[in-house]
């Protein structure tokens, strides 16, 4: 999938991500799916997850931690 119109997706970062910088990630709603960023790098490579894959990811996220 390309987000067709990048201009209109709003970007927010993790609530996990510290204020200093560093290790930031960015998330989107993107109607029925979630995009993942590189704070540092917005116009890099993006992840495009459903709904249920982004919740597998977190929860292994989770698991892991």
């Amino acid at each position: 999938m390309k987000l067709a119109d990048q201009a209109a997706v709003r970007w927010r970062k993790s609530s996990h991500s510290g204020h200093e910088g560093g290790q930031c990630v960015e998330v989107a709603d993107l109607a029925g799916l979630v995009g993942l960023r590189d704070s540092k790098d917005a116009e890099g490579p993006k992840i495009i997850l459903s709904v249920k894959g982004w919740q597998a990811l977190t929860h292994r996220i989770k698991d892991f931690a």
